[in-house]
């Protein structure tokens, strides 16, 4: 088969598409043919040499991937070759084939494109993970999301819309904010121009957001806390801002606020199996329902995941970027 490859940490041009050994899927793993990936922020600090992959994970990128299942490995029940899946992985979306732990494979959603179903297990996993399972999002609190219009603030808007309550973003141009507010944004701050500490303040009658889902880390550490609400919740999943921050613990005190910081690569497989487990009770019946969906910017062959690098890394991309493979047009 053939796979995205690093045989040197790098820019995008050290991602190379070249013939590697086929996967051969172990004890309670299933063997994919790989349709559609998609391009995360991991993959990018794992294409510069600074976030290697899980022991025994697929050392190629690519964290969730689309298509239809080859083969069985021993143990597992509950599929069969030929059904249309997407997954969670630690790692091998980049590729052909893929072997996954059977507690990460879910069914592709009705009425959900297969391609276009690569999409979704990361960003879904994590936002209900983080902000359902962690923070505990309740209808009628108010959601804050930084970075709104990427993958994983576009699904945040519309799960967090789907259980009432009322949603927040930062995004970085008009035209980054009207695509939140068509997905049911209420509350716009473009980050260039305007304190979301205070826009919060404004529209929430001083009280502030009840739940935050961070991706930038130490730079808004301290805005967020100062954002929170008494009681509030703040889920930190990205550190693009750094990693070393100053916290407040007074405010913290005062406001009898919570402050988590999680990842989702690294986790044992029976945790993992579990928020895929949840994401299939109360994610895909929203997505079938027509209540939730992938967005999606644009789809490239796999072999160009180079540019797909300098797409992500651009900014320029609304909702996510998918890598399609060659067997999408078998």
């Amino acid at each position: 088969m053939h796979a995205i490859t690093i045989p040197e940490p790098g820019g995008p041009e050290a991602l190379v598409w070249a013939e590697v050994s086929d996967p051969v899927p172990g004890e309670g793993e299933v063997l994919v043919e790989v349709v559609a990936s998609a391009v995360n922020r991991a993959d990018v600090l794992q294409r510069q040499g600074f976030y290697n992959p899980p022991p025994g994970a697929s050392p190629y990128p690519g964290l969730e991937c689309a298509g239809r299942v080859l083969a069985l490995g021993p143990g597992v029940t509950g599929w069969a070759v030929g059904d249309a899946v997407c997954a969670l992985l630690a790692g091998g979306g980049y590729a052909e084939k893929v072997a996954v732990p059977a507690g990460q494979l879910l069914p592709v959603p009705k009425g959900v494109d297969l391609v276009e179903a690569a999409a979704l297990p990361e960003v879904t996993a994590t936002v209900w993970s983080n902000v359902f399972m962690v923070a505990h999002l309740r209808p009628g609190e108010t959601f804050l999301v930084h970075g709104g219009s990427s993958g994983i603030g576009t699904m945040a808007i519309q799960l967090a819309k789907a259980v009432g309550a009322r949603v927040a973003v930062t995004a970085g141009s008009p035209e980054k904010l009207a695509r939140c507010a068509e997905l049911g944004a209420d509350i716009l701050v473009n980050y260039r121009e305007q304190d979301f500490v205070e826009e919060l303040r404004e529209n929430t009658a001083g009280s502030g957001a009840d739940v935050i889902l961070d991706l930038i880390g130490a730079k808004y550490l301290d805005r967020n806390v100062s954002a929170l609400a008494v009681n509030g919740r703040l889920a930190i999943i990205g550190l693009q801002g750094g990693a070393k921050g100053e916290l407040n613990l007074g405010a913290l005190l005062t406001k009898r606020a919570a402050v988590t910081a999680t990842s989702l690569r690294g986790r044992p497989l029976h945790e993992k199996a579990a928020i895929v487990a949840a994401v299939r009770e109360h994610v895909w019946p929203l997505i079938e329902d027509g209540v939730v969906r992938p967005v999606v910017d644009r789809a490239l062959p796999m072999a160009d995941a180079a540019e797909a690098h300098r797409v992500l890394e651009s900014s320029a991309h609304i909702g996510k970027v998918l890598l399609v493979a060659p067997s999408a047009g078998a």
